[in-house]
């Protein structure tokens, strides 16, 4: 007998819900469903659904800040969000009491009209913009995005000199800015470095420049009335670093939250503008600046990737320009990789983009890396080239200047970086140095990697040069003076220089003493070891404060001298000083490096006189 199970209780109808019945099992009826009531009126919903979307866009755009931008991809998924949230209130307020995803679709088409009719045109805008970016379609819009211009390479570039080649990489002054901070004990416990150095032309040397940022979210709160008080100069040819700490804190960098957080401080101000990530600069007086580079699209919605001037803030008060034309001491304008990137787009679409695919006559890249090199107070971005079809060796390589975009082009046969790399390792593969990533230099008018031989501490032990076209010419030094005259002498005995170029002129010694009152003494910690600066007065003609620099060290003597002292030092009167300005940025500091001949007690018990072109009634510094 057929019979149909009931969920239920016990009841005269059946056990537990089970009924017989001659028609087989029948179905438990439907709950019906309670109807959804409206919230108000037409008006008062739609002003609801308006004011969550309206809520939900600003904080969204606080916290992600897309650009209102038709060219930014961003903004097309901020729009979207917001249609959705606005069809989701409106469905959530009006009592909806469709069925499945039909009945979603014509209630969003009949009571969100306006966001359904926007969401349709913003993915025809998209379809549209696509394929007027399409590569396929614009390959020769995209190979003209960066000018190449065909150059001599040993015509254009000037041998350059020992005070201007850049001796670190990244990592190695990341290395030296972090033992630099560790010896502060106001600061390591506070701050930490931002990882990001920028290589810029200072005060006519080469040197990386980063910000500190606060170490953590407790820390950012009770230094923040403060701001960021140092940033971090580490000279790329001494290998120096120095904390440079300012009379008032940097309160607009990436590291701040809020109002003050760089990119949203740059979005509030500029709303619709895009941006490259901003990088860390200083001017020639020591001013910290974030250079944040405006992008700009320049082929159809979305391709051509290319940059309109810069928009600079300075780091400590806010204030920003907007600037097409950058000032001359702003160094890095386009990114690397946008360079290589457009390079790239030469490179493989000059010659048509089926050429790129079949055949692939004169299809070029970019190799894998790039360094750093200042070439008349502006620093240019060097990178090889390199056939499609083969990666053992290079076909040249351009030079592309970080600020103008000026790129030249140098037709070079030869090795490929990394082949250079490896064979400089090898000449010293005992001591398991590595190579860092190399510079391309005029040497004897012989196109020339220079690189750097890092050991297991991360820091510089040996240089490196190796010839491009025959990278078996390989020799190495302690000094880039000695690795250059190393190489010098292989050149010319493998004939591509003559014997009188194989000789360096070495400048001449001017040892000779400087006899001075002290009227100043500073003590600076300086790897580990106490550096005495032994003020010398002020010379009368350029009003420059000399000191002499003696390491306790070489001399402990040093240690004893006080301020009233006669002494007489020796050093090299060729050296150029380090000049610095003071704090009070009133004066240059000129530094020599010397040594403590002898010194006598006291001024009145010194038969020596200050020197003539000093004054001995100097106000310390």
């Amino acid at each position: 007998m057929p019979f149909s199970f009931h969920f239920g209780g016990f009841g005269p109808e059946g056990f537990g819900g089970f009924q017989q019945e001659d028609g087989g099992f029948t179905p438990p009826p439907k709950r019906e469903r309670k109807p959804r009531k409206a919230i108000g009126n037409a008006f008062t919903r739609t002003l609801i659904n308006l004011g969550v979307t309206l809520l939900f866009g600003l904080v969204y755009f606080y916290l992600e800040l897309p650009a209102i931008n038709l060219h930014a991809e961003e903004f097309y998924v901020f729009v979207f969000l917001l249609c959705a949230v606005y069809c989701v209130c409106a469905v959530l307020t009006s009592g909806f009491q469709g069925d499945g995803v039909k009945g979603y679709v014509h209630f969003v088409k009949k009571q969100c009209t306006v966001p359904f009719l926007a969401f349709i045109a913003l993915i025809a805008v998209i379809a549209v913009g696509a394929l007027s970016s399409w590569v396929v379609l614009r390959a020769s819009s995209y190979s003209e995005l960066l000018p190449i211009e065909s150059g001599d390479f040993t015509a254009e570039v000037e041998e350059i000199s020992y005070d201007q080649i850049p001796m670190l990489d990244a990592d190695s002054a990341a290395r030296l800015g972090s033992r630099k901070l560790g010896e502060l004990a106001d600061m390591v416990s506070q701050f930490e470095i931002l990882p990001t150095y920028t290589q810029i032309n200072y005060q006519g040397r080469p040197v990386r420049v980063t910000s500190l940022r606060y170490g953590d979210l407790i820390k950012w709160f009770t230094n923040r009335s403060q701001g960021l008080p140092a940033y971090i100069v580490i000279d790329m040819v001494t290998q120096e670093a120095e904390v440079v700490r300012l009379n008032e804190g940097m309160k607009y960098t990436t590291a701040e939250h809020f109002g003050r957080n760089l990119y949203r401080h740059l979005r509030f101000q500029y709303p619709t503008m895009m941006f490259d990530e901003p990088v860390f600069e200083i001017d020639e007086e020591g001013t910290p600046w974030w250079v944040c580079s405006r992008i700009v699209k320049t082929i159809g919605l979305f391709g051509g990737t290319n940059v309109k001037g810069a928009v600079l803030v300075n780091a400590i008060t806010g204030e920003s320009q907007y600037y097409e034309e950058v000032p001359s001491w702003v160094d890095r304008v386009y990114s690397s990789d946008i360079i290589m990137e457009q390079y790239d787009y030469y490179g493989l679409y000059h010659n048509g983009f089926l050429n790129s695919i079949f055949g692939q006559k004169d299809v070029t890249l970019t190799t894998d890396g790039y360094n750093y090199i200042a070439i008349n107070d502006d620093v240019y971005m060097y990178t090889g080239v390199t056939s499609v079809t083969s990666d053992q060796s290079n076909i040249g390589f351009i030079l592309t200047n970080q600020r103008t975009k000026e790129t030249h082009f140098y037709p070079c046969a030869g090795a490929t970086e990394t082949s250079a790399m490896e064979s400089a390792q090898s000449q010293v593969q005992q001591m398991r140095y590595e190579a860092t990533f190399p510079l391309l230099l005029n040497i004897a008018d012989q196109p020339t990697y220079f690189m750097a031989l890092k050991g297991q501490d991360g820091l510089v032990k040996m240089y490196a040069m190796v010839n491009v076209q025959q990278y078996q010419i390989v020799e190495t030094g302690g000094t880039v003076a000695e690795c250059e005259t190393n190489y010098r002498r292989a050149l010319a005995q493998s004939n591509l220089i003559q014997e009188e170029q194989a000789e360096i002129d070495q400048p001449v010694m001017d040892i000779g003493p400087a006899e001075f009152e002290i009227t100043d003494i500073r003590t600076v910690e300086i790897d580990g070891d106490t550096n005495y600066f032994l003020g010398a007065g002020q010379d009368r003609d350029t009003g420059t404060r000399v000191y002499y620099q003696i390491n306790a060290a070489d001399d402990p003597r040093v240690a004893f001298l006080q301020v009233g002292d006669g002494v007489m030092l020796v050093y090299d009167r060729s050296q150029e000083p380090v000049e610095l300005l003071d704090r009070d940025k009133k004066a240059v500091v000129s530094i020599f490096k010397a040594e403590l001949s002898s010194y006598y007690g006291g001024a009145e018990s010194s038969a020596n006189q200050p020197v003539e072109e000093f004054s001995a009634e100097v106000p310390a510094v």
